[in-house]
This record gives structure tokens, C-alpha cells and sequence, in this order.
């Protein structure tokens, strides 16, 4: 079965999370999963950086609260499956070999970080190049990647696609600290490149998503 990877944007589970909206992810992860085996990475978004930001003031130190992101990903990634119902795996995966006997079972799996260290971007490239995925999809707060920060600057462009190198020099001043990661970082890049997997970054919305995994150019594509 063909296998397609998407993390979701840790957004999808904040504060303002209600049933019917998880709801609708868990019916179009279940529609798409009569074609396509998933898996379903969470990111940790608002809550997890505050908790880390919280942590921080205490002084606690960065591989920690690494740990402690990892967590509230994870806890992400447990409502995805109740919402999910039978058809996700029921645990959550720790790690990458975990993560390739859960794929075994032929479910949804659904997981959260894996390492300190590593964003939810980069367990997400590393986990496609593990199954050997079709695709990795991003799946973030914007409808892709511009050619300057949207929030800033009004007359941003959507890039439709980028070439991997290019977005290297994009992101070689981003923050390595703990929740400071944004749509993609090096450690991904690095995975999507050696082993040239397809990634595509898109709004983290319903529609979007269905028409990324059937093929269709929404959002930027990363030319490796």
C-alpha cells in the first residue's frame, strides 16, 4: 500500500479545539486512508510552548524542554486516535521502530515527537524516508512558504515551489531552541534530500489536504 506521510500542525489541538473540529480531520484521515496508509505526526503548537516557555522561567534546561514538547505532542496525538476510533493504532509511538510495527498493522498511526532535538518536521522526513513514504506532507498555520515572513510584510509572495538549497539559506538563522521551530528547519532538509522524498507545505486545513494527496499543486512544493 502506498504511504504518505502529513504532519499536523500542533494548531489543529489548541485551546480552541472543540469535537467537531477534530471530527473533520479524523473523517478526511479516514477517507484517505481507504487509498493510503498513514501516519500522522502532531506538533505540540501554542500549549506546548507555553509549557516550555513556563519551564524556561524556571531555568530549566533546553534538551528538557524538548522532552516536555515531546510530551504535549504526544498528548496531540492521543486525541487524534480517540477521535479516529478503530481505525488508528491505538498507542502512541516513542520511537522510529515502534513507529514501523505500528505501520505493520496496517492502521492510521498517529505520533508525536520522537527525540529532543528534533522538531516534529524532522520526525516527520525521518519517518517518511523510514516507510519509504510517496509523500511527506506539511501540514502548518500558512498556505505555504513565502518569499518573506506574511506577517510582516504585506506584499509577501507564495512561492508554488522552492528548491531545497533555497530554502536552506532561508532558514540557516532560525532559532534551534526548544518550540522555536517553525515550518521546516535543517534536520528535515537534510532527511527530505538524501533520500529525495516528495514534501509538499500546505495550510493545515480539511480540503487542502485532500487535494495535496491527490495531487494537486496547492501550497509550495520542495524540489530536492
Amino acid at each position: 500500500m502506498n504511504r504518505v506521510v502529513i504532519k499536523l500542525s500542533g494548531s489543529v489541538f489548541s485551546e480552541n479545539a472543540t469535537k467537531t473540529s477534530l471530527q473533520k480531520y479524523a473523517t478526511m484521515l479516514k477517507s484517505i486512508s481507504k487509498k493510503l496508509q498513514l501516519v500522522v505526526v502532531a506538533g505540540g503548537g501554542h500549549i506546548a510552548r507555553h509549557y516550555i516557555n513556563l519551564a524556561r522561567s524556571f531555568g530549566v534546561d533546553e534538551a528538557t524542554l524538548d522532552e516536555l514538547g515531546i510530551e504535549v505532542s504526544r498528548l496531540n496525538a492521543q486525541l487524534l486516535v480517540y477521535a479516529l476510533g478503530k481505525l488508528a493504532h491505538p498507542h502512541i509511538p516513542k520511537n522510529l521502530q515502534e513507529v514501523v510495527a505500528a505501520v505493520g498493522t496496517g492502521k492510521i498511526v498517529v505520533t508525536g515527537g520522537l527525540h529532543p532535538g528534533q522538531s516534529t518536521n524532522a520526525t516527520s522526513a525521518q519517518i517518511a524516508e523510514k516507510i519509504k513514504a510517496r509523500m511527506f506532507i506539511n501540514a502548518t498555520d500558512v498556505d505555504g512558504i513565502y518569499d518573506a515572513d506574511p506577517k510582516i510584510h504585506k506584499d509577501a509572495k507564495l512561492l508554488k515551489m522552492i528548491k531545497l538549497h533555497a530554502l536552506r539559506n532561508m532558514l540557516v538563522h532560525e532559532s534551534t531552541m526548544a518550540g522555536a521551530y517553525e515550518l521546516m528547519d535543517i534536520v528535515a532538509l537534510k532527511v527530505i534530500e538524501r533520500s529525495k522524498i516528495p514534501t509538499r507545505v500546505i495550510k493545515a486545513d480539511v480540503n487542502t489536504i485532500k487535494r495535496a494527496i491527490s495531487g494537486a499543486n496547492v501550497g509550495t512544493k520542495i524540489i530536492t
